[in-house]
């Protein structure tokens, strides 16, 4: 089983639309998927159509004798279960903090589900805390959207300084979201970007109401708009993703 996660320091740069969009490609492909919804806002909870409620909570499922199995939930986009949110994970870290294997976690919880998917994909909440460090450990690759401004930039420079000191770092690969090429701002962004980050993904997730309808449909874009730009290039984002994973 392959792990990404969808993360960023910065909020409100699309990792939760991110992460629907590219599970349901992954999972038109073939793949069969896991979504660990671990934001307690639980957006990608909502947009999946799952009720937001973890039994026992937090605490419960990070506990020495917790375990993501009775959590997973199928959801209405065939090859793609939820481990849902709820608003117990604001506490997260601290449940982290307190257990003996505080730094791996994560990784732990899913070692025993690693034979049912293909693709497992962290949508994480934003910040660097301890969760995120679980993050680190458990993953194949962060997978960064970075929205074509100077703030969203400096935060891919932060990631990169600490993840210089992590000995066994993930693979980072950034892609550039909410982008408006009629912008001038957007576009000398998106190539100062693909000059300073070699690996730098090819493909940009371009701003749009179809992303933004998501809400309304409750459902990846794909599915109601699927000739839409927006569609096509959480396809090709996949299609760029996938080839780092396997064939990388």
């Amino acid at each position: 089983m392959k792990v990404v996660a969808t993360y960023s320091i910065k909020g409100g740069v699309g990792k939760t639309t991110s992460a629907v969009n590219l599970s349901y490609e992954a999972a038109r492909t073939g793949s069969r998927v896991l979504i660990w919804d671990l934001d307690p806002q639980g957006a990608a909870t909502f947009f999946l159509r799952i009720k937001p409620k973890l039994k026992g909570g937090a605490s419960k499922l990070i506990g020495a004798e917790g375990e993501l199995e009775p959590h997973l939930r199928a959801t209405d986009v065939t090859g793609v279960d939820l481990l849902p949110a709820d608003f117990s994970l604001r506490h997260l870290d601290l449940h982290l903090d307190s257990g003996a294997a505080s730094g791996c976690r994560l990784a732990e919880l899913l070692a025993p589900v690693a034979g049912r998917y293909d693709v497992a994909v962290l949508d994480c909440p934003p910040g660097m805390t301890l969760t995120s460090e679980n993050v680190f450990g458990a993953v194949d690759a962060l997978l960064v959207p970075t929205v074509p401004s100077t703030l969203s930039a400096r935060t891919l420079d932060q990631l990169a300084t600490f993840l210089a000191t992590v000995p066994t770092a993930p693979l980072v690969l950034p892609f550039c979201a909410m982008v408006d090429r009629r912008k001038r701002l957007h576009r000398d962004l998106v190539e100062r970007l693909t000059k300073d980050w070699p690996d730098l993904l090819p493909v940009a997730i371009p701003s749009s109401a179809m992303v933004e309808r998501m809400g309304v449909e409750r459902a990846p874009v794909a599915v109601f708009a699927p000739r839409s730009t927006a569609a096509v290039a959480y396809r090709e984002l996949w299609e760029e993703v996938a080839a780092r994973l396997w064939l990388g």
